[in-house]
């Protein structure tokens, strides 16, 4: 397939009745998309959703032509993105001269120069987190205390003293709604906002939650003006023309867009890093050994993670089959010409990391679990775009040498004193939601290993 922008017949584009889907897969939606993705095998197609029939962009020259190629015609508009507004704002989530702004002044933040001079201070804290956090034989909720351990993490690295440990206890359960009640209006986009549907009340809620805790840092932070190296200070010295109300929208936006970019994919990936180790014993084992080779019995160091390699490639494949950016859906603001395909000026297109890691055409044995796939030297042979955990183009998330870096040292770090014990029976289903989130409730146990 090939991506073409003349001027050309415009090809016939096939409808998947993916209403009928729907219903098939009532309670786990995103089943119907992963038949979705059997059916077409990459092909452009439209979803007739009833009222609303976006295109589905999963091929990777297509995707490609959507993120990178003619970028600037696709936006952040739309499906998905209009619900969560609210709550993520303006800033580094949006697009447009606002994104671009938030995104210049929060881009020295994830270089991997700045992140490298944070690994001693993130071991350290991730050590205590793992003392103070982890109580050996006692069950505990993965999504929930992984979040806790990941938002303290950042906070503590980007954000200083100026979010309490209060905050980030009221901030972790407005996160978690906040990219889970919005669920309806993904599934059903043409139902007016004036219309009410389940989860708005809640929505509204965290929204809330998450302003009573910002805005009151934002005015001290604007009220000191001094020279503190965390988010909250360096965004409101670079924005301290931005005055008045209107000012502290921005500054407020550039704060929860960046906390929500730095804690969202770590604190998802890393619950599935659970699942994933209890599926998959034979790549357990190995990250195992390679754990207890290079750290021994701990605490891991900065120093150990050029040596962590299969941990990475199993990250890697992590995100392969459980992207939390999972759809990326856009807005076209002019009319677009895809592999012959007419996309006319205002349609939804909607890309699908979760199914372009699952095409056959570019991945031999996609659904099985492989880190092999990611050995040194195995990234010649792949195609660019078929691999996009992170976005890609202008939009590709900035946290993601971050991610790499805080991920093997938390996992490192627990399975060199514990291992994990998962209380679940058979597949964990995918929860419904903007980021892929297994089901509620999901248990484990961390119990002390053994030593040789």
């Amino acid at each position: 397939m090939s991506v073409e922008t003349a001027v050309q017949p415009a090809k016939k584009v096939r409808t998947i009745p993916f209403y009928r889907l729907l219903v098939k897969n009532l309670h786990d939606p995103i089943a119907a998309f992963e038949e979705v993705g059997r059916i077409v095998k990459g092909e452009l197609v439209r979803l007739n959703m009833g009222p609303f029939k976006p295109f589905l962009v999963t091929y990777p020259d297509h995707v490609q032509h959507v993120l990178r190629l003619n970028q600037p015609n696709y936006v952040r508009e739309g499906m998905f993105w209009d619900p969560i507004k609210p709550m993520i704002g303006d800033g580094i989530l949006s697009d447009g001269p606002n994104w671009a702004e938030s995104r210049r002044l929060l881009q020295p933040l994830f270089t991997a120069k700045y992140v490298d001079s944070l690994t001693d201070a993130m071991s350290r804290i991730i050590s205590e987190q793992i003392d103070s956090r982890i109580r050996p034989g006692e069950p505990f909720d993965i999504a929930k205390k992984t979040a806790e351990i990941v938002q303290t993490i950042v906070v503590r690295l980007f954000f200083g003293d100026k979010i309490s440990k209060e905050d980030i206890a009221g901030l972790i359960p407005a996160y978690e709604t906040g990219v889970t009640a919005t669920a309806p209006r993904i599934v059903l986009p043409f139902v007016p906002q004036s219309i009410p549907l389940p989860g708005d009340r809640a929505f509204r809620n965290c929204v809330k939650t998450i302003d009573e805790v910002i805005y009151p840092r934002i005015h001290a932070a604007r009220a000191e003006l001094d020279e503190s190296k965390n988010v909250v200070s360096a965004i409101c010295r670079a924005r301290r023309d931005d005055i008045g109300p209107e000012g502290d929208r921005r500054i407020r936006d550039d704060v929860v867009g960046m906390h929500g970019a730095s804690t969202e994919t770590s604190a998802t990936a890393l619950t599935w890093m659970w699942v994933a180790l209890h599926a998959y014993p034979h790549v357990a084992e190995r990250v195992y050994a390679e754990i207890d080779e290079v750290v021994g019995a701990g605490p891991v160091q900065p120093s150990h993670l050029p040596d962590l390699r299969y941990t990475e490639m199993f990250l890697h494949e992590l995100l392969r089959l459980y992207p939390s950016g999972w759809i990326l859906p856009r807005l076209a603001k002019e009319t677009d010409v895809i592999d012959g395909v007419t996309i006319p000026a205002g349609s939804t297109v909607v890309l699908s990391p979760y199914l372009t890691h699952r095409l056959e055409e570019f991945w031999e044995r996609p659904l099985e679990f492989d880190p092999e796939r990611f050995a040194p030297g195995k990234e010649h042979g792949r195609h660019r775009w078929a691999y996009i955990p992170f976005g890609g183009g202008p939009h590709q998330c900035l946290g993601k040498y971050l991610f790499f870096i805080e991920a093997k040292l938390l996992l490192a770090g627990i399975l060199s004193r514990y291992r994990p014990i998962l209380h679940a029976k058979g597949e964990v289903k995918k929860r419904f939601a903007s980021s892929l989130r297994p089901d509620k409730g999901l248990q484990m146990t961390l119990v002390e290993r053994t030593r040789a």
